[in-house]
């Protein structure tokens, strides 16, 4: 099942004051669009990102995102509305889309689950927090009282079933502030999932600042994996989840995957949550063989749980042989999915102990990991 996120991108900003459009804008040292682009090219159930831009912001795109391993950005039109319609004609096919507005961006995982997981009974769905404040209306004065009951402040991203949402966008008159609205006018179911705070829109001046203190207020921990493995009979190894052809296997009873295991332990360490074998007992015969990409998703979930994102993981695999240089572009690639990562955050290492001790003798792999989360 193919599914993109669509980022739009391609508005001026005006009301965020003087400088170029605030989706081009620093946050924390990076721009703000690429805080979106990064969140989502994260999540493992994304396959693709693309870009609607403005006619001239090619220049500032490429030095945004430009190293990033994005399709061709899509040139937008006058309206947010026209921009989308054009972003979903350039993606062609897909089965969901996730179309979100590039100056939401703090998107967090636990959101874009709680969408696609709506998808499956409804063709679309939409993040929103409820309205707490009371709300009157008015000009100078207060003129009546509006009831808040049943009102919801809409997020971005918001998730549809891909054919129905550019269906109802062909055929939608113009004037639609949002892409619920328009799937709404077409028929369409559309479920209100739980949004997050952290959703909201880069609009005013003062909006950069709420937004550098919520990261600045975030903590980073880190935790450290150690774990090793003995040789025994087979015919490959598990390392970093990838399968290596081998003229032994690790012995354990999982997989083995000494280095998946140590990064588990990392994860598990960063938030004080023990250790493998506290969440995976060895005397459970449910995990014997079990592939060890579950328990590094187990520890990687329990993070998201916690209000942590992992950041950064290094990982240290010590061993004579099998060569782990020409698998490591794999295995990054592995760890990627699994932990929702860019490859950039992503260290994967190999070293020898010169014959010295158990690795150095070919009798096991051992392996070290370091992961940084933020919290």
């Amino acid at each position: 099942m193919k599914t993109v996120a669509l980022i739009v991108a391609a508005g001026s900003g005006a009301r965020a004051g003087d400088g170029p459009p605030k989706q081009y804008r620093l946050l924390s040292g990076k721009p703000v669009l690429r805080w979106s682009v990064e969140r989502l090219a994260s999540h493992a159930a994304i396959d693709e990102v693309r870009v609607v831009i403005g006619s001239d912001q090619r220049d500032a795109y490429d030095a945004a995102v430009g190293d990033l391993s994005l399709g061709e950005p899509v040139i937008g039109a006058a309206t947010r509305q026209e921009s989308v319609l054009a972003g979903l004609q350039a993606i062609g096919a897909a089965d969901r889309v996730l179309v979100h507005d590039a100056a939401r961006p703090l998107v967090t995982a636990p959101v874009i689950d709680r969408l696609l997981a709506a998808l499956d009974e409804h063709d679309g769905a939409v993040p929103s927090l409820p309205v707490v404040d009371s709300l009157r209306r008015g000009e100078i004065t207060v003129e009546a009282e509006v009831d808040r009951e049943g009102l919801h402040r809409v997020q971005t991203p918001q998730a549809f079933r891909f054919a129905p949402l550019l269906a109802a966008h062909r055929d939608a008159p113009a004037g639609a502030t949002d892409d619920a609205e328009i799937a709404r006018g077409a028929g369409l179911s559309i479920a209100l999932v739980k949004g997050d705070a952290q959703l909201f829109k880069l609009t005013y001046p003062d909006d950069f600042s709420r937004a550098e203190r919520m990261l600045g207020a975030a903590g980073f921990r880190t935790g450290m994996g150690f774990d090793v493995h003995r040789f025994a009979l087979g015919d490959h190894v598990w390392l970093c989840g990838v399968e290596i052809a081998h003229d032994h296997s690790l012995a354990g009873h999982s997989d083995a995957d000494v280095a998946l295991h140590a990064l588990t332990d990392a994860l598990l360490g960063a938030i004080g949550e023990g250790d493998i074998g506290d969440h995976f007992p060895p005397t459970d015969e449910k995990w014997r063989g079990a592939p060890s990409h579950r328990f590094l998703s187990h520890a990687r979930d329990l993070v998201t749980a916690a209000g942590g994102t992992v950041e950064h993981i290094d990982v240290t695999i010590i061993c004579e042989r099998p060569k782990v240089g020409p698998h490591r572009l794999a295995m990054k690639r592995r760890l990627a999915e699994i932990l929702r990562l860019p490859m950039d955050r992503i260290s994967v290492k190999a070293t020898t102990t010169e014959q010295l001790g158990f690795t150095g003798r070919g009798e096991g792999i051992a392996a070290q990991a370091v992961a940084t989360i933020r919290i």
